[in-house]
């Protein structure tokens, strides 16, 4: 054990004011990876700010004709909540996908975006990492290296961002709006997570002291063809090895609109807007999957334990347009049983 203090804010002046007044510190919502992290001496905040009563609970409609998800809703609310379910459905389903109902009932949305990968020397103090310890060197890169990342990788890091709720916000492209110690702002998804390149400590582009405070979903949802599929070990309570969140848009066989995101592949959900160029205007075809799909993994690299993730990968990226483009409204989840 080691000595933290800890406050709970009452507003988000108050939480962002508490923590620029206490040097190392952080912000807690639900917890759910944090603690965690202390718990295994990877992470050692001086002081905790809980964030997670703060007023940003509420899920409400945008004058765009978009949804906002305030940052203390927690996963299960968002998920269960009539306008995602009916109009983010890819949402909905990638949020079921993970986690458990126990955690996903207290993690919260800004939490979500901010959990750290569960790469296994990443948790290991005993062991070299550059995410934990920079400049010590990456584990991974040699050693079993298994969940690890094909795409977007560096020689500092292999790592994999972990979250499913992520991959569905990579297709459907909101904005993270947050608050910090120079006021407010607002981040185009694509633009919060960070690879690793020489700095894989860094996660994302939040700056110090900066607080999420809801993500505005925009008005277009792919409510009616979309696909959410997660490979994993087990069943439930697992991380992806690879997951794919896909949204269309159709006329008739056509494809007029495509996004396309992938998890468990890379530092940040992964979304291809150039393979969603390549699907634009072209009939919804095996031919067409096949093509794109092996567009995706081109430039995808094994590093030996983890070599099996492209062929999978590529695959998974096939099956998740076929049923997006089918309407098949079903749990794409797939067991491998120890692959």
């Amino acid at each position: 054990m080691y000595p933290f203090t800890y406050s709970r804010a009452t507003d988000v002046a108050d939480a962002v004011r508490d923590k620029a007044g206490h040097d190392g510190s952080a912000y807690v919502g639900g917890g759910t990876n944090l603690i965690d992290l202390m718990k295994m001496n990877v992470e050692q905040p001086a002081h905790l700010v809980n964030v997670a009563k703060l007023p940003l609970s509420k899920i409400e409609d945008l004058p765009n004709g978009g949804l906002r998800l305030g940052a203390t809703a927690t996963n299960s609310d968002t998920a269960w909540n009539e306008q995602v379910k009916a109009r983010y459905p890819v949402l909905n389903q990638a949020i079921l996908a993970g986690a458990s109902p126990q955690l996903r009932n207290a993690a919260t949305n800004g939490g979500n975006l901010m959990q750290r990968t569960r790469c296994y020397y990443f948790y290991d103090i005993a062991t070299p990492c550059n995410k934990r310890e920079p400049g010590s060197g990456c584990s991974a890169i040699g050693g079993f290296n298994r969940v690890c990342g094909i795409l977007g990788t560096s020689e500092a890091c292999i790592a994999t961002h972990p979250s499913d709720m992520c991959v569905a916000l990579a297709a459907l492209a909101p904005t993270v709006r947050v608050s910090g110690p120079h006021g407010e702002r607002s981040i185009a998804f694509e633009d919060f997570h960070r690879l690793p390149g020489d700095q894989p400590e860094l996660d994302n582009t939040l700056t110090e002291g900066e607080l999420i405070t809801s993500l505005d979903l925009p008005e277009k949802g792919f409510a009616k063809h979309f696909a959410y599929l997660k490979l994993r070990d087990r069943h439930s309570y697992a991380f992806a090895l690879v997951s794919v969140a896909v949204g269309l848009e159709m006329d008739g066989d056509t494809i007029t609109e495509a996004r396309l995101a992938l998890g468990g592949v890379a530092h940040k959900p992964w979304r291809d807007q150039s393979a969603e160029q390549l699907l634009k205007g072209q009939p919804a075809t095996a031919e067409t999957f096949g093509r794109v799909a092996a567009h995706v993994v081109a430039n995808a690299v094994g590093r030996g334990s983890n070599d099996f993730k492209i062929e999978l990968a590529r695959r998974a990226i096939v099956r998740a347009l076929k049923q997006a483009a089918e309407g098949q409204q079903v749990a794409g989840d797939v067991y491998l049983g120890g692959q």
